[in-house]
């Protein structure tokens, strides 16, 4: 759940981002995929950690 909410997250960052940069179309959707899979990393790396810690 974590990851699927940052990932969101993520990709709309990278969009404002890519328009505030005065980016086309293809400028937001790269930067959104970009974006998303980085947070979504981070999200990855914190589901691991709430798991151990609960479970631990």
């Amino acid at each position: 759940m974590i990851v699927i909410v940052l990932a969101l997250v993520g990709a709309g960052i990278g969009a404002m981002t890519a328009r505030k940069r005065a980016g086309n179309g293809k400028d937001v959707a790269q930067y959104a995929a970009g974006y998303a899979i980085a947070f979504a990393i981070v999200g990855m790396i914190l589901t691991v950690l709430v798991d151990r810690m609960l479970v631990g």
